[in-house]
């Protein structure tokens, strides 16, 4: 579950202070707003403990979420998912939503400080990305 931290860490360095990550899925698995072992809460819960801040989306979970996670004053709650990325330093991906499959990507690199995507779900074709100068990191990839 703390795959995507350790990514984000490498990339910004072990104190996240100062960052802003948008995190895209908050639920156990799409289609649900599940939150019992969503992997979002450790997360969540990490990258806030080392001083991030996280704009999180999911098209379902955002109510449950807010109701298991939202005492973090560090989290806090988008209603679409382009905004999250506005001003953010990278793109977490944690659950795969059919909506996530194909999104805009000159849109996700217009609002990205830097074209950073760091994929838990590995829903993109590494080399395509990385031809379009993204910084994308996979798991296992």
């Amino acid at each position: 579950k703390l795959r995507l931290v350790e990514k984000a860490v490498a990339r910004f360095g072990e104190d996240l202070s100062g960052c802003r990550f948008a995190l895209w899925g908050l639920a156990f698995k799409p289609n649900t707003d599940d939150m019992r072992e969503a992997p979002s809460r450790v997360i969540v819960a990490e990258l806030t403990r080392r001083g991030a801040e996280v704009v999180a989306y999911d098209p379902v979970a955002v109510e449950e979420a807010r109701r298991v996670m939202g005492d973090n004053p560090r989290l806090c709650f988008a209603e679409d998912m382009m905004s999250p990325l506005d001003g953010a330093d990278a793109l977490l991906i944690v659950t795969e939503w059919k909506m996530f499959r194909a999104p805009d990507f000159e849109a996700i690199r217009a609002a990205l400080k830097a074209p950073v995507i760091i994929d838990g779900r590995n829903m993109y074709d590494p080399a395509w990305l990385r031809a379009q100068g993204f910084d994308y990191q996979a798991i296992g990839r």
